[in-house]
């Protein structure tokens, strides 16, 4: 596909400016039985809605790109890879504006690998192409305002409903377009002009965008980089944020860079749904030669789920820290050396220098504290006269 740009010069108008004023009529509503009306087309989860534009946000070098190309295996192959059942088999353009056709080629090959999925599960389903040979601009910043490529638009078009495209993946949204990202309606130009080929074609069209650096707050939907206009625009919304050193520690996992969790950070046809968790498993492509005898390892997205700490626990393993802990002057701090942790590890056999173990009973403390079964309470230090926080069973109070 060629790349067109509409010079200032150019006989093409902005979309946004037409070229003669149009006729404008209010249109009466027509009351009809609710039950003609045909459902919203949801083609996979709540997110990729037929005729619609959806966006993800999350910060680069998150997991955004690789969950996506997972989802586009699930849809093209019609597997539930991520838990989700797609509505059918599903035809995916999934289009990256910043990397080499070949890193599209390990990413697709390694989750093939990691998923068992045969090339003819997917064959004439998955269609894949890069900016750098296939680039695909639909509007440019000019002195007169916001230029749409109107060239680009129609090939656009043309090239979804000549293969019968449902989903089209634009990642990274910013690939797409040359005009400022802070400014509203450029952005909106752009976007709308995404929702009019989502419609006249009937294809989902999904825009992975960047967000803002947080300083270390999580993310939201209110922290998409640019323009807050996309927000506005975009019928779904999903939030990707990055797994935190402190959420890794009172989880007890090591490598916290592997996880991640997505929410519905915007959902107007659907409610909004719960966080899900994610972790990239590392894949082989078996690819070695001399020059790179290690080959390359590849981040494959699956589900995860964080552990519960109570699994496993009984009424009985309570009443046995119970009997631990109320022989002495236990504190909540967990720097502390009379750290109530300690007694509760005994009581269970657990070992407070493996991080798993010692997450485990920081969860237990909560739970038993939220369910009312220990109290926090401030007393006076023994020790040290002073007021200090310690943990008791509340049926000795």
């Amino acid at each position: 596909m060629k790349e067109y740009i509409v010079e200032d010069d150019a006989r093409d108008t902005p979309s946004i400016v037409p070229d003669a004023p149009q006729p404008i009529n209010a249109t009466p509503w027509v009351w009809r039985d609710p039950a003609t009306i045909p459902p919203r087309e949801l083609l996979y989860s709540r997110h990729y809605i037929r005729k619609f534009v959806s966006a993800g946000f999350g910060a680069p070098g998150g997991g955004k790109s690789s969950r996506r190309m997972v989802e586009t295996l699930a849809m093209t192959s019609c597997r539930a890879l991520l838990g989700i059942e797609p509505v059918k088999k599903l035809r995916v353009w999934y289009w990256n504006g910043e990397d080499p056709s070949e890193e599209t080629d390990r990413r697709f090959a390694a989750a093939c690998l990691h998923y068992g999925i045969k090339p003819d599960e997917i064959d004439g389903y998955l269609f894949a192409d890069s900016g750098r040979s296939t680039p695909i601009v639909i509007a440019q910043q000019a002195k007169t305002g916001t230029m749409i490529a109107t060239p680009v638009v129609d090939e656009l078009k043309k090239a979804i409903r000549d293969r019968g495209i449902d989903v089209m993946i634009l990642d990274p949204f910013v690939s797409c377009h040359r005009v400022a990202e802070n400014d509203n309606p450029a952005i909106d130009a752009v976007v709308k002009k995404l929702a009019e080929i989502a419609d006249e074609t009937g294809c989902s069209i999904n825009l992975e965008h960047h967000i803002r650096k947080t300083n270390g707050n999580e993310a939201t939907v209110d922290d998409g980089r640019g323009a807050s206009s996309l927000v506005g625009a975009a019928r779904s919304i999903e939030v990707l944020n990055k797994m935190t050193p402190a959420e890794a520690e009172k989880l007890g996992i090591d490598h916290h860079w592997r996880y991640f969790s997505v929410d519905d950070g915007k959902a107007n046809m659907s409610p909004l749904g719960e966080r899900k968790w994610f972790k990239l498993a590392s894949v082989s492509l078996g690819n070695r030669t001399d020059l790179y005898p290690e080959g390359d390892s590849v981040g494959v997205v699956t589900t995860w789920k964080p552990p519960n700490h109570l699994d496993g626990v009984t009424g009985a393993d309570f009443d046995n820290a119970a009997r631990e802990i109320r022989p002495g002057n236990w504190k909540e701090n967990i720097q502390a050396k009379d750290w109530v942790g300690k007694p509760i590890a005994k009581a269970l056999k657990l070992n407070l220098t493996v991080k798993a173990d010692k997450a485990k009973v920081r969860g237990l403390i909560d739970a038993w504290v939220k369910a009312g079964s220990l109290v926090v309470v401030e007393e006076k230090d023994p020790e040290r006269r002073e007021r200090k926080k310690f943990v008791r069973v509340t049926a000795d109070e």
